[in-house]
Parts: structure tokens; C-alpha cells; sequence
């Protein structure tokens, strides 16, 4: 036998054997995560899935926009798998993009509240809520009692005129509390409460949620509405400005006597075109588990999505136990694209 034919032979064989040896799911040995959520923990939460399944995570990092962007350009021939986004505003919009497919798992639908489920339509969940964050009131103890300000409703109320900071109300934290408000009070008192927000500003909607709190110890505003892990992260700050932010504000979660504290969400869902599905509905298992519900929790500060999971985080435990909403967050972002249009005609910026 000739140099060149031995050579040839012996590849063949080398290949046949490789293909005996190697798993009939080796392809899933990879996911592809397109990730809004950028926190030190995440590190060894990948790592421990990986150490668990054997599947290695690549991981790209962009905002909510970014991601949602380059799905889109990229179309079918997109490498992602799992989508992680920061608001129930967002994954809305990317549902109705068509950016997710659906994923039926029994796990997920017994773990994760129906409220924190996107569309179902009969095929499995679009995507899934699996941190949860409460949209909370801060105001100035010195001069605004916590009765004053202890329901969303009494924000636009007259004896609050010049007191309020709040960001931008076209931000999706903002858009997925009012598109929640809607839900509760229908179109026209919606348009009117918002009126009265606009009506009570301190100041033009700017900057982000830890700039208000700032902004209300500084007493520029007497009270601002904000994600309840920004108030946290300034409560485990060890930054002597942080302390002093946090000594001169109270903070409320409204609307404990009625229908609860507006929650929003982080969610994930398997990408349209995903080229490793049973690998994207794994992971997304993984992270309904204890352990990784509380390192998804404490590394923004947020809360569990699934109920009872052991809550670690000192500032959360600061907190107490309150009453959340009950809306569908899926109704939540169907209802912005209408809260926009409000926010127009009001001259909410």
C-alpha cells in the first residue's frame, strides 16, 4: 500500500472511530447567550451550569436595544439560543417581533408564576420572568410623610406640585408601571393621573432611577419613583455618600392596602432561530433552581422569581415582605405602546 493511500486509509478510520466515541448530542455542547445582564455573579452562574451539563456558554452583552437590534439584522442565520433581557416592556415587543419561539416545559410552568409567563398560545410560553424587581417610592423624611405618598394614586395628587423627580417616561421601567397603572384604571383616569405627574414635576424627566434618589436627598425633590435594587445597592454601599443618601430617605412600597406594588421582570427566552434548542430550554430550567435563583437575585439585587427560594441579600432582608401586583406582565407590555400615546398628549417627556 502506496504512502498516500495509507495515510488516506488511516483518516478514514481515525474519523469513523471519532464519530463512534462522540455523543449523538455533541452539537449541544454549546449555547449561544445574547445577555443584557452583566453582574460579577453571572460568572460562576454559567460556570456552574456548564459543570452540571457539560455545555459550554459563548456570551455576548449588549443592552436590551442592542440585542433586540442585532436579532434582527442578523435574521435567520443568528448563532443566538437564549435571549436574557431587563423589562417586560422589551420582552414584550420582542414577542411581538417574532423574535422567540416557544417553549413548553412543565418545570418552568410549575416554578415560575403564571403572571411572570409571556404569551401561551397553546405551543408553550414565549419567554419567562425570572428575577422579579418592585417599583418603589422614596421620598424626603424631612418634609413628606410615607402616608402621603404610600399608593402610585397620591403621586399626581395637588399638595405634591414641584415635588416629584422621576426619569424619562418613555423608559421601560417607567412604560411597563404606567402600562400596569392602565391595567388597573382604564384609559381615561390612566391619562389623568399621568397628567398629574407631569403636573407635579420638580423638574423636566431626566437621568436614571439612582440619580432621583439623589435627587430627593439632596432636596431637590421631595419624592421619586425608582427600581427597588437601586435603593438596595445604596444600602449595602460601604461609599460614606451613599450612607448619607440612604439616612436622609424613607421609601414605601405602594399600595399595600390594595392592589400591590407594581413588579417588573428579567426574563429569558429561546431565540427564534436557535441552532441548540434543548440546550436553550436546559439552561433556562437551571435558572428556576434555588441556588441559581439566589445568585440571579443577589447579583442585581433583586428578587426570586420563583416563590419561597431563601432569600440571602441583607438589603432585601432590610426591606420585608410586601404584596406585589398580580397583573399579567404580559398584559403589562401590551398596554405601552397605548401608554405612549398618553404620554404624548400630557407632555410626559
Amino acid at each position: 500500500m502506496s504512502p498516500t493511500r495509507r495515510t488516506t486509509v488511516c483518516a478514514l478510520l481515525a474519523a469513523a472511530v471519532l464519530a463512534l466515541v462522540t455523543p449523538a448530542g455533541a452539537q449541544e455542547q454549546v449555547l449561544n447567550l445574547y445577555s443584557a445582564r452583566h453582574y460579577p455573579t453571572d460568572e460562576a452562574l454559567y460556570a456552574n451550569f456548564t459543570k452540571a451539563t457539560g455545555i459550554r456558554i459563548n456570551r455576548v452583552e449588549a443592552d436590551d436595544a442592542g440585542i433586540m437590534a442585532r436579532l434582527k439584522a442578523e435574521g435567520a442565520a443568528s448563532p443566538a439560543d437564549v435571549i436574557f433581557l431587563v423589562d417586560a416592556a422589551r420582552l414584550w415587543r420582542g414577542e411581538q417581533e417574532g423574535l422567540f419561539q416557544p417553549v413548553k416545559s412543565a418545570l418552568l410552568d410549575q416554578r415560575i408564576p403564571a403572571q411572570l409567563h409571556g404569551t401561551d398560545a397553546g405551543q408553550g410560553a414565549l419567554w419567562y420572568g425570572i428575577t422579579t424587581r418592585a417599583r418603589i417610592v422614596v421620598y424626603d423624611k424631612a418634609r413628606i410623610k410615607a402616608l402621603d405618598v404610600d399608593t402610585y394614586d397620591k403621586l399626581a395628587a395637588p399638595g405634591l406640585k414641584g415635588e416629584l423627580c422621576i426619569r424619562s417616561g418613555s423608559h421601560p421601567y417607567n412604560l411597563s408601571l404606567f402600562g400596569s397603572v392602565l391595567e388597573h384604571l382604564g384609559p381615561q383616569r390612566t391619562e389623568a393621573w399621568l397628567a398629574g405627574l407631569v403636573a407635579n414635576l420638580a423638574r423636566s424627566p431626566k437621568g436614571g432611577d439612582t440619580d432621583q434618589i439623589r435627587s430627593v436627598a439632596a432636596g431637590e425633590c421631595g419624592v421619586a419613583v425608582t427600581n427597588s435594587y437601586y435603593l438596595a445597592r445604596l444600602l449595602r454601599s460601604k461609599t460614606p455618600a451613599d450612607r448619607e443618601v440612604v439616612e436622609k430617605v424613607g421609601f414605601v412600597f405602594p399600595d399595600q392596602s390594595g392592589r400591590g406594588t407594581h413588579v417588573n421582570i428579567s426574563g429569558v427566552a429561546v431565540a427564534r432561530h436557535a441552532k441548540h434548542r434543548d440546550a436553550a430550554v436546559k439552561f433556562l430550567e437551571y435558572l428556576v433552581g434555588d441556588d441559581a435563583q439566589r445568585m440571579l437575585a443577589d447579583g442585581n439585587n433583586e428578587y426570586p422569581a420563583v416563590p419561597g427560594v431563601r432569600i440571602d441579600n441583607p438589603a432585601l432582608a432590610a426591606f420585608g415582605p410586601f404584596k406585589a401586583e398580580t397583573v399579567p406582565i404580559a398584559k403589562v407590555g401590551a398596554n405601552t405602546a397605548q401608554v405612549q400615546q398618553m404620554l404624548d398628549r400630557v407632555g410626559f417627556k
